[in-house]
């Protein structure tokens, strides 16, 4: 039973938590988007809705996919953050010490979606331990419910619950466990928008940019992903405002379009955004694109160091 924002099981009351509302579009990409849809769907009684991982590099919008899905299918959306330090009880249900001196316990945005039928993401879930993850197993096949030790309850989903995960591909995350990975499928993928959806979503997010300064963005955001660094969508959009916010500042002192970018450019994506070309060979050396085989004597002369043992000096020797 669900009422103004609680729910009962026996003698137990949950205090639910609230859906995230947001009014922002999805822009581009619509295949992942029906790929995300598909999996919420089910095609009988006896049918369940998939579990899916959106994948890809950070700013890319998978949060944003998951919040477009939601909407899409007019359900109530929850997110939960997953974090490294992520506990089950922070998952399910939590008690808490209200004024009066009395234990209240309050469910998780997870265990709310669970209740009131809406969709759940897990954000970042690949940087949440094990442990976390098992409390969850029951969730994600045929038994769909969840128990809390904590509050001595189990609870079941409602059919209309859905869940996505998203995952970062970086290296401050933990690795899945097989059992759970075989619970979230399918894996989709989301990647870098092209240039006229990348245009379009920067437009959306900054209507009052200057056309040049957006050319400006999207043209190093294109050369970047082909170049295969990680510069996002987000990093775009807050290079855009601090060098807006840098343009507008002093009104006797304007910084020159050009100078601002630039500025920002390098204040929020570093020094090394300066000159795509040099950071991407440098990143290549440091993955071992280009590397050769060293030898003992690498380990302690440059390759052009005169002394190296094994340097070709391709200068011709001058005849006596």
């Amino acid at each position: 039973m669900t009422d103004a924002g609680y729910a009962e099981f026996g003698d137990l009351t949950l205090k639910l938590a609230q859906p995230y509302e947001s009014d922002t579009q999805w822009i581009g990409q619509q295949e992942v988007l029906m790929q995300l849809l598909a999996c919420w769907i089910t095609v009988d009684d006896a049918d369940l809705p998939l579990t899916p991982r959106l994948v890809g590099s950070p700013g890319v919008g998978k949060t944003q996919l998951a919040i477009a899905a939601a909407r899409a299918q007019n359900r109530p959306l929850y997110i939960y953050q997953c974090t490294a330090d992520t506990r089950p009880e922070d998952l399910l249900v939590t008690p808490v010490l209200s004024q009066g001196g009395e234990i209240s316990y309050h469910a998780s945005p997870l265990v709310s979606a669970m209740i009131m039928g809406g969709v759940c993401l897990l954000d970042e879930g690949n940087r949440m331990n094990e442990k976390s993850w098992a409390s969850l197993a029951p969730l994600f096949d045929g038994r769909r419910l969840v128990e809390s030790i904590v509050a001595g309850v189990t609870i079941p989903a409602d059919h209309n619950f859905r869940a996505a995960v998203t995952m970062n591909q970086d290296e401050s995350t933990f690795e899945i466990p097989d059992y759970i990975l075989s619970r979230l499928q399918p894996t989709l993928k989301i990647g870098f928008p092209n240039k006229q959806d990348e245009m379009a979503i920067l437009q959306y997010h900054l209507p009052f940019a200057e056309s040049e300064m957006l050319a400006m963005t999207v043209e190093f955001l294109q050369h970047s992903h082909e170049l295969k660094l990680d510069f996002s969508l987000r990093d775009g959009l807050n290079l855009m405002r601090f060098a807006m916010k840098r343009m507008i500042q002093d009104p006797d002192h304007p910084i020159s379009r050009d100078v601002a970018w630039q500025e920002a450019l390098e204040k929020c994506l570093g020094e090394d955004a300066v000159d795509l070309e040099d950071l991407a060979q440098r990143r290549k050396r440091t993955l071992g694109g280009d590397s050769v085989p060293l030898g003992l004597a690498d380990l302690f002369f440059d390759t052009d160091d005169p002394l190296h043992p094994d340097r070709d000096d391709d200068e011709d020797e001058e005849p006596f």
